[in-house]
């Protein structure tokens, strides 16, 4: 097996981290929605992203990752949490692990020990993308503004994840709780999903949470 040189890609603290949604000011607008909106925002940023592949179908690669993260490999449009740690389909041989920030090199390290000698890929994609949380009563309501794909309960339970077109572009969306959805956005749409968010959610009353 090829040997893989791991590098920390975390700036140290010295630098600064921001979202890609820094200059919208997001944290000055919290508590200056709505007294009861439909549709509450909140930015999870900064987390560790990080892209797995491997054989779904080779037990040492299901029990490896088990292994090192606690969770079981989710079956097609789904994902799996534990706490702050989750893990989502994106393909036959792809998954999308989302952790806390600053854990990422050592839970790529981790894995990396508990899959040694399978042929298997993860790659830190953290800074190319990010979660919006959407909740409230009228979530559902901007989503089916948003896309053409079914957002039906029957449709799409609580659990399911899918790539889909979403204000014309393409993102993930993930059904998370009852009346909660993330949104998995590149970062350089940030900014475009932000304002038809606004707009979309206008009607409803839009508020942000930290």
């Amino acid at each position: 097996m090829t040997t893989a040189n791991v590098y920390q890609q975390r700036p140290e603290s010295g630098a600064k981290a921001e979202s890609s949604l820094h200059h919208a000011s997001l944290a000055g607008l919290i508590g200056k929605g709505r007294k009861n909106p439909g549709v509450t925002v909140r930015e999870k940023k900064l987390l560790g992203h990080l892209t797995l592949r491997g054989d779904a179908k080779d037990p040492a690669f299901a029990e490896g990752v088990h292994k090192a993260l606690g969770l079981e490999l989710p079956v097609a449009l789904s994902l799996v949490a534990n706490a702050d740690t989750s893990l989502q389909w994106m393909g036959p041989d792809e998954w999308l692990l989302i952790v806390p920030g600053g854990q990422e090199f050592a839970v790529e390290q981790a894995l990396r020990a508990a899959l040694a000698g399978l042929h298997i890929s993860v790659v830190n994609v953290s800074g190319g993308q990010q979660l919006l949380e959407l909740s409230g009563p009228k979530v559902r309501e901007v989503l089916m503004k948003s896309t053409s794909y079914d957002v039906h309960p029957d449709n799409f339970p609580v659990g399911k994840a899918v790539g889909t077109v979403f204000a014309k572009s393409q993102l993930v969306i993930r059904h998370t709780g009852e009346d909660t959805w993330e949104l998995l956005i590149r970062r350089s749409f940030s900014d475009y999903w932000w304002l038809w968010l606004q707009d979309a959610a206008a009607e409803y009353g839009l508020s942000v949470e930290a």
